[in-house]
């Protein structure tokens, strides 16, 4: 596995150094690579361990380097993480194999003078028994336990209890459940659960939901068959939420790469017309392919600016306004999202207003739009929300899924892992009144 940790050390580098998607950048190296699937499955674990437990390693490291982070060559700090993390969070690996290889990775790379230093480091924390040295202060041990910036940490103490916040940072650095919805065009239930008993199908709180336990299940025939697509239970809520209806015009304002349409099709047993978003013609495509493979022939994808009207789009009974966010929910998906400056998202709350602005301008009267993100960030939830209904007096918030209980009840939810072991996620959903 020699090879599968040095291609961990190199995306790890490309990673941190220039951006972009983990997902995309491990799915094109491992598409180019020669390693069979055992190195390639490792390779993909190492990475996105390390990836997830950063701050953690970090701190780590800096108990036992005797130069700062900052100074030591970019290859050099990712082999100690890649190395602390086999050594700490990888059981199946031997201590020997973690240390023995990391040291020859540094030696490969050219940076043999640098293998003694590596050697040091991971040494010194197996004498020490692998325990992490937390600190005192509440916020910053939060922060090493987790793997979360402290403004991360800060955020979710200052706007939420201390439950949910610990629930949001826990699952950020567990594996995330694989849910799907079962297409019921292809079906009924149990016919279709009949087709999917390889994968230990789970029920969920919401009918057609499931939970499974399976690798890549887009690779399957079931999945090629359409007999499901791959959604978190937060963004089928959404859906529900929306409660569309056989023959209504609905928009997906923001829709690629199609899930929430997809649901929302199938929820309306692909009786109607849902003319789903996106500005960008490649989205656009995923859209139209997903649709096809499920078989649904309601959904109309097309380009186009959510912030900006266009005359040729109806009206509609009800809309998603599923608005592009910080995806503070999310990463336990996407973990690289914790390591941008806050200052980046600054300008969210700004562009997701114009777009909900734009939004209702397709509604008809008596209509309902559901507004939501898969962040939990207040600033881009709740006060768009509030300010939005403070300004437009024809317009009135509407209480949904109530049947669920908690945290449900009201006309704008957030939701957290504590609830349903969803993504964190808001749903809000209002309607026009004239």
């Amino acid at each position: 596995m020699d090879n599968a940790r040095l291609q961990a050390v190199k995306l790890l580098g490309k990673t941190f150094s220039k951006g972009g998607y983990s997902n995309i950048l491990l799915d094109k190296t491992l598409s180019e690579t020669s390693m069979g699937e055992k190195d390639k499955n490792f390779c993909a674990a190492l990475y996105y361990g390390v990836l997830e437990r950063r701050i953690t390693l970090d701190h780590i490291i800096t108990g036992y380097s005797r130069m700062k982070l900052s100074k030591l060559r970019p290859e050099i700090l990712n082999i100690l993480r890649t190395g602390i993390y086999q050594l700490k969070f990888m059981d199946n690996i031997p201590d020997s194999a973690a240390v023995n290889e990391s040291v020859n990775i540094a030696r490969k790379l050219k940076l043999g003078s640098l293998s003694g230093f590596v050697n040091a480091v991971l040494r010194n924390f197996l004498r020490d028994g692998k325990q992490i040295k937390y600190p005192e202060n509440k916020t910053e041990k939060l922060s090493v336990e987790y793997s979360s910036p402290e403004w991360l940490v800060n955020l979710l103490l200052q706007n939420y209890s201390e439950n949910q916040a610990v629930s949001l940072l826990k699952s950020s650095v567990e594996k995330p459940p694989v849910t799907v919805r079962l297409n019921n065009l292809k079906g009924e239930t149990s016919q279709i659960l009949e087709r999917l008993s390889d994968f230990s199908p789970e029920s969920t709180v919401i009918d057609g939901c499931y939970k499974i336990s399976y690798g890549d299940v887009t690779k399957t025939q079931a999945f090629k068959d359409g007999l499901f697509h791959v959604q978190d239970i937060a963004s089928q809520l959404c859906c529900m939420a929306l409660n569309p209806k056989e023959g209504e015009t609905v928009l997906d304002l923001c829709s690629a790469p199609g899930g929430k349409a997809f649901t929302l099709a199938e929820l309306m047993n692909d009786k109607g017309r849902i003319l789903a978003f996106d500005i960008h013609d490649n989205r656009v495509r995923l859209i139209k392919n997903g649709a096809e493979r499920l078989g649904i022939s309601c959904i109309e994808a097309k380009t186009g600016n959510a912030s900006v009207f266009d005359e040729r789009i109806p009206m509609a009974d009800k809309i998603l306004c599923d608005v592009p966010c910080s995806g503070l929910g999310v990463i336990r998906r996407k973990p690289e999202i914790k390591y941008k400056n806050f200052e980046e998202f600054e300008r969210l709350p700004e562009i997701q207003y114009k777009i909900l602005e734009n939004a209702v301008k397709y509604l008809k009267p008596g209509g309902e739009l559901v507004y939501s993100t898969c962040t939990v960030n207040p600033v881009e939830n709740v006060r768009v929300i509030d300010r939005f209904l403070k300004e437009y007096k024809n317009f009135k918030g509407v209480k949904f899924l109530e049947e669920l209980g908690i945290p449900f009840g009201d006309y704008k939810v957030t939701l957290f892992p504590e609830n349903l072991n969803s993504d964190g996620f808001f749903i809000s959903k209002i309607k026009r009144t004239e």
